[in-house]
């Protein structure tokens, strides 16, 4: 069974990604503050692990590829390296780019999610290195068998999605996305084409969100005028 998966992540109010465009904070309201709620708040959602792409991943894990000596590994099985009693930092990798040189990313256990189709090289390096991971199909797109190969080889009842846009946009299309906490900056951004929370790339009459409903479940206010909102997805009703 998979986890619960829920979107976290902070954006202006007009749900931009990138705080390094956003405005600035306004006289009195200090940014080291504001910058750390995310963390603060993310307890709370009771998570076992947190995942992102492939982009993100590499810019955290800062790994780099190497030769590695002995055969390759020919089997397409979930692969659990030493665990033990740590956090999950899930990448979704399908082609297999992210090179780790560890077990771990912030402490927690590296896991990827891969395509069938990586090399036997690459699988044996991410075993080399303890880095575990679990298969999305034969071309890493099948995200809802990924996520049920997490539940069932990890036992983790909640993940956070902390993706980029693209990422972000592939799960709410799948309907894998049972909650999103958003943090709302005091700030703005107001350029097109800058990346929002979800963007998924399909055809103009695609409705990655059809089928789904926003519950909304609560709303707090935290120091420096940052918003925290949650709301739950659910299948939309029926047309009366």
């Amino acid at each position: 069974m998979r986890p619960k998966i829920i979107c976290h992540m902070v954006t202006s109010i007009d749900g931009k990604l990138h705080p390094s465009r956003f405005t600035v904070p306004a006289a009195g309201v200090d940014a080291a503050r504001l910058r750390k709620h995310y963390d603060e708040v993310s307890p709370r959602l009771g998570a076992q692990g947190w995942m992102c792409g492939r982009v993100t991943m590499q810019e955290i894990s800062k790994g780099k590829g190497r030769t590695v000596t002995g055969p390759g590994i020919t089997s397409r099985e979930a692969f659990v390296g030493d665990r033990g009693d740590r956090d999950l930092a899930v990448a979704i990798d399908p082609s297999g780019k992210v090179h780790y040189g560890q077990d771990h990313l912030h402490g927690d256990h590296a896991v990827a999610v891969l395509s069938e189709g990586v090399s036997d090289a690459y699988l044996a390096e991410l075993r080399e290195d303890g880095v575990s991971y679990v298969f999305a199909g034969p071309d890493g797109r099948d995200l809802a068998k990924a996520m049920d190969a997490l539940g069932e080889t990890f036992g983790v009842e909640t993940l956070l999605l902390e993706g980029g846009a693209g990422i972000n946009g592939a799960f709410l299309k799948a309907g894998l996305i049972d909650e999103i906490s958003v943090l709302i900056q005091p700030a703005v951004d107001g350029l097109a084409g800058v990346q929002s929370i979800f963007e998924y790339r399909g055809g103009p009459d695609e409705r990655p969100g059809a089928g789904q409903a926003l519950r909304h479940m609560s709303t707090e206010t935290l120091e420096g005028g940052m918003v925290w909102l949650r709301y739950a997805i659910e299948p939309a009703p029926s047309p009366s």
